[in-house]
């Protein structure tokens, strides 16, 4: 009776590998790949064989049959992006060692093989990046008047500049366009307040000569969850002085400010009862810092006009930090993420109010009004958001 013979299986071949016969590894491999019986390891064990014989083709055609089978395989993934840098495509290999760290686990559970490779892929991620980052900007380098949206879009295409959108707390309103700060110039009645920054920082002084005028930005309310404060819940860290409150005139305080007042009388803002406008001077103590956030409304923009301005106060819309400048007012979505700080040893003020957007009709806005008209009668009348 005649004895039967072995069937050829991949540990057979990964041992012949490991003995250093790779033409009897490849023979082994391609008769388990001929059966039908290949997996990945099968077609991973072949491109070594075929690599150490020499035979790039046959190399590549088993890393690409590795990849049929098991799209997400860490070694597979280099050895094509490998292929692909020694065949003079720097983009297709860099896809595949970026897909490399898109897959790989964290590196305590790779095997020490593994994790190197993961590292020479964030070198070669970022060598292939910082290639075509420079030859872009020389590329674009003459092309005169780049405008600012135009220069953000390469900025974001490069890695440089992350994308932000709206994301409102309470309501959306569709088909807005997503801007971070607005170009100053579709607001002309900003000069008007701009220029009488002077009298308004000379009342803003007066109320600060009242130790007790500013309270809590963030004041704690039994009746609401306080869920996500950032440490500032009746924190005088950051503090305000209203003159409008939640729609609402604060009249002593309004009294005290007429300058001021009258100063904001060509601004457009936002009219809603019980929730807007809120007019404010906003404090923020030596080394504060207010923690990223969004608005609770896209159909409104804030508008800061500096006053007090120690150096070393930031302030971050989306992927855009500014430096305040004492009466350079500027106007930004609040619904897009934005944090501020005050690095300085002194006190930053600055004059703080909503307006509507320039976007919404007249039409527009009164049906967002008679909207909020509707959610706060189904919520008891209670009708305030924060800025």
């Amino acid at each position: 009776m005649s004895t039967p013979v072995a069937r050829p299986t991949t540990e057979a071949g990964i041992d012949a590998l490991r003995r250093g016969d790779a033409a009897a590894a490849r023979q082994i491999f391609e008769q388990v790949v001929a059966s039908g019986a290949a997996t990945a390891d099968t077609q991973l064990g072949l491109v070594y064989a075929c690599s150490a014989l020499h035979d790039g083709a046959a190399a590549r055609a088993a890393i690409d049959a590795t990849l049929a089978l098991e799209p997400r395989n860490l070694r597979a993934l280099m050895l094509k992006g490998d292929a692909l840098a020694a065949d003079g495509n720097p983009i297709g290999a860099a896809s595949f060692y970026q897909a490399v760290l898109q897959v790989a686990p964290d590196g305590a559970a790779l095997p020490p093989e593994l994790r190197a490779e993961v590292e020479r892929a964030h070198t070669l991620v970022d060598r292939y990046r910082l290639q075509f980052e420079q030859a872009m900007i020389a590329h674009l380098a003459p092309m005169p008047d780049q405008s600012q949206r135009f220069r953000h879009s390469v900025d974001i295409l490069l890695g440089r500049r992350d994308i932000y959108v709206q994301q409102p707390l309470l309501y959306y309103f569709p088909e807005l366009p997503q801007v971070q700060f607005y170009d100053r110039a579709r607001f002309p009645w900003l000069d008007r307040l701009e220029a009488a920054t002077a009298d308004i920082r000379q009342e803003l002084l007066a109320v600060m000569g009242q130790p007790d005028a500013f309270a809590p930005y963030v004041q704690g309310d039994p009746s609401r969850p306080m869920l996500a404060q950032g440490g500032l819940r009746d924190n005088p860290d950051w503090s305000a002085f209203y003159l409008w409150k939640n729609g609402q005139r604060v009249e002593a305080n309004a009294a005290r400010c007429p300058r001021t007042m009258a100063a904001l009388e060509g601004a457009p803002l936002t009219r809603m009862d019980r929730r807007s406008p809120s007019v404010l001077f906003s404090l923020m103590r030596p080394g504060a810092h207010i923690p990223a956030h969004h608005g609770f409304v896209n159909t409104r923009l804030i508008v800061h006009l500096p006053l007090i301005v120690p150096p070393g106060c930031r302030f971050r819309v989306g992927s855009e930090t500014r430096e305040w400048q004492e009466g350079k007012a500027w106007v930004f979505d609040d619904t897009i993420e934005h944090e501020a700080w005050n690095d300085s040893d002194q006190t930053r003020v600055v004059l703080l109010f909503e307006i509507w957007r320039p976007e919404l009709t007249l039409q527009e806005r009164a049906q967002v009004i008679t909207l909020f008209e509707g959610i706060d009668r189904q919520r008891g009348g209670i009708g305030d958001w924060s800025i």
